[in-house]
């Protein structure tokens, strides 16, 4: 349905910076079309202003008032023929987008355990047998037992830590549970607590 003189955000040219809201927009285009360059200054200046109490939470910054002409600069397409204050010839660094990073596609055996366990499981592999492979050992059964708590829904028993710990080490590590004592976990430490939103009166 068409009404005369009511649009929608969607039927709109999109914002460049819309934290600042269409007014502000609509502010730097005017400005951008005024006859003269005295009259651009004053109505750019006036914009700035504008925007430095939009932003009053930021002006303990030191480039505060250099961020807001850079952004001048950008809503107006950089087409606004005055005397800015500030070189804002580096704004056009801040619309740049970074490069979309890659997500990781690495596969794992059993997912509850997660990456960084595996990682764990292939060094035990290669490490001589001795103090340091013990106290590493010991951490990464502990973190196997609560992993398999919380995320395994399953048997969180001593032998299928043994068990796991045996196969994806390739039967290098050898869990002694006549010996090996694992740390007493909490099953209330492994969930988060639930907030109660309820005002007390």
């Amino acid at each position: 349905m068409n009404i005369d003189g009511l649009d929608y955000n969607t039927q709109r040219e999109k914002l460049v910076l819309p934290e600042y809201g269409r007014e502000i927009q609509d502010m730097v285009t005017f400005c951008v079309n005024l006859p003269t360059k005295e009259e651009r200054q004053s109505c750019a200046e006036t914009i700035v202003t504008i925007m430095d109490r939009m932003n009053e939470q930021n002006r303990g910054n030191v480039d505060h008032i250099q961020k807001l002409w850079d952004h001048l600069a950008l809503m107006s397409d950089f087409k606004l023929d005055i005397d800015y204050p500030f070189d804002v010839s580096e704004a056009r660094n801040m619309a740049s987008k970074p490069e979309p990073m890659s997500y990781p596609m690495s596969k794992i055996p059993v997912r509850h355990y997660g990456k960084m366990m595996f990682e764990l499981f292939e060094q035990l592999k290669t490490m001589e047998p001795g103090r340091e492979r013990d106290m590493l050992t010991s951490i990464v059964a502990n973190q196997m037992k609560r992993c398999l708590m919380q995320w395994g829904h399953g048997s969180a028993d001593d032998e299928k830590v043994a068990s796991d710990l045996a196969r994806h080490t390739d039967g290098v590590i050898q869990l002694d549970l006549s010996t090996f004592k694992f740390e007493k976990i909490n099953q209330r430490d492994l969930t988060q607590p639930k907030t109660n939103n309820k005002k007390r009166r």
